[in-house]
């Protein structure tokens, strides 16, 4: 049963509205505090660089293996009640992550963190889209994606702030109370379901990928420890199997979470490509900027923390622009552009050595960076909903948001690997000096290139062409920071 349209200006409105915006910012914040605390949780559990990875892949693995599962069940069992679980499964897990006593455990708690923002992250956009009147639905996903990006925008300068005036543990803690206040006032908000969803649930494509996704992230992460040990290999094996296993079913299977047939498309391919290799750099830059910022040139996690603001404040201004500029002249040059103006930032920051100022040295990178991201975000997302028929909307926007995912991922699993910086060198200045350069450098390798693939493979009428084709309306560029620091906007 669909729930009745309710109007954003109504009391109603503004609890869906507030549920939402509580329950998906907690995660969006989640995932910018944590980074500013790694370099302390790192020294005070002991950890090696690889346990680094996995406290950010661990969950990273689980949100990308499960998110379109995720997204499923709430169509089939009714979205709040699945976004509530979500909500439930992501307080909890945090509490356990402020008490890890050791390394081991926190990486646990946060697998079970990534299964709750599975849950709940594709459940907050479609509770908004399913339970809006169509006259105030783009202004609710507007407010959304608005209110929701200043969660990611404050995330930095306040995990800074709690690790330096307390402890790393005050990060996890301070989901505590939020996620307490979204399941306490989640009845306000309407039970929503998609009667058109039928049919079993993919849990073997889920299990497949999960597999292929953990067997190569391992390999990745433990091979710079292990080296090319009997452990390694067979994970590696297990994990390219996994692939070509989950490939094979997604091809055969009747109900698919991701139907390959929608690959046959050009644009939606090229687009996820673009969208892979761009968000790949940008994971680089998220994982290691800070550490570096810590590390190398000696800043306090709240400085550290604020090196980066910029990036949003630019996102916060120009997402909109970037998208009507999309719309005006096409995706193409946009596409181009900005991962190029990426490669840029990236460029820049390979050159800051210690001792460098924040003005002269930081600040160029970021800006140029945070300019080439405006670009992107947006744009790309509007291109792969123009490729998807209008009744795959919600797999498209999924698919992608998966795409960014895995791409981040294996961004942050490979990256040490590249840049020598396994085992305690995580931790001295100068090794980490040398492999921020290193992995700066391959990060703008990888944006350069998605910059060709757009030039090579996407049009100028992208936007326009495809929906065209289909007898249906131009999309409507999706804008906002919500789909950008933390990748595309959330599965629907």
């Amino acid at each position: 049963m669909t729930a009745p349209g309710i109007a954003l200006g109504s009391g109603a409105g503004r609890w869906v509205l507030a549920v939402t915006v509580l329950g998906s910012g907690m995660a969006f914040l989640d995932g910018t505090v944590v980074n500013v605390a790694l370099p302390t949780i790192g020294r005070d559990l002991e950890a090696s660089t690889a346990s680094l990875q996995w406290i950010l892949n661990g969950y990273t693995l689980a949100l990308a293996s499960l998110i379109l599962l995720g997204g499923s069940l709430g169509d089939r069992l009714g979205r709040r009640r699945i976004f509530v679980l979500g909500v439930i499964v992501f307080t909890c897990s945090s509490a356990v992550c402020a008490v890890s006593p050791t390394v081991e455990v926190l990486i646990f708690a946060r697998i079970v963190q990534g299964v709750g923002g599975a849950l709940l992250t594709p459940g907050s956009l479609a509770i908004i889209e399913a339970s809006f009147r169509a006259s105030d639905r783009p202004r609710a996903i507007g407010a959304w994606t608005g209110l929701t990006g200043v969660a990611s925008a404050v995330g930095p300068l306040l995990g800074g702030y709690l690790v330096s005036a307390f402890s790393w543990r005050a990060v996890f803690l301070l989901n505590l109370p939020v996620g307490a206040t979204v399941v306490g006032f989640a009845h306000r908000v309407p039970e929503t379901r998609d009667p058109s969803a039928r049919g079993p649930l993919d849990t073997r494509g889920a299990l497949l990928g999960a597999i292929g996704l953990a067997g190569t992230t391992y390999a990745l992460i433990e091979g710079p420890e292990k080296g090319l040990s009997g452990e390694i290999i067979v994970t590696a094996a297990v994990g390219l199997l996994g692939f070509a296993a989950f490939l094979f079913s997604e091809g055969r299977g009747k109900n698919p979470m991701v139907p390959l047939s929608m690959f046959a498309s050009r644009l939606f391919t090229a687009a996820n490509v673009v969208t892979f290799v761009v968000y790949a750099a940008i994971g680089a830059f998220f994982f290691l900027l800070i550490s570096f910022l810590q590390i190398s040139l000696g800043y306090s996690p709240i400085g550290a923390g604020a090196a980066t603001l910029p990036v949003t404040i630019l996102m916060l201004v120009l997402s909109a622009r970037s998208g009507g500029l999309a719309q005006r002249i096409g995706p193409r040059i946009p596409l181009t552009v900005g991962p190029l103006m990426i490669t840029a930032g990236l460029l820049l920051l390979a050159r800051v050595e210690p001792g460098d100022s924040y003005v002269a040295g930081v600040l160029p990178g970021v800006v140029v960076f945070g300019l080439g991201l405006t670009l992107v975000a947006s744009p790309v997302t509007a291109t792969v909903m123009a490729a998807a028929d209008q009744s795959r909307a919600g797999i498209a926007s999924g698919i992608n948001n998966a795409v960014a995912r895995v791409a981040n991922l294996l961004s942050v699993a490979a990256l040490p690997l590249l840049a020598d910086l396994g085992g305690q060198r995580f931790y001295q200045p100068a090794a980490m000096t040398h492999g921020f350069h290193i992995a700066m450098i391959v990060a703008a390798g990888l944006s350069a290139l998605g910059g060709a693939v757009a030039w090579l493979t996407i049009t100028d009428d992208a936007l326009e062409a495809e929906p065209k084709r289909r007898g249906q309306e131009p999309v409507t560029v999706p804008t906002g920071p919500a789909c950008s620091l933390a990748g595309p906007p959330p599965a629907r």
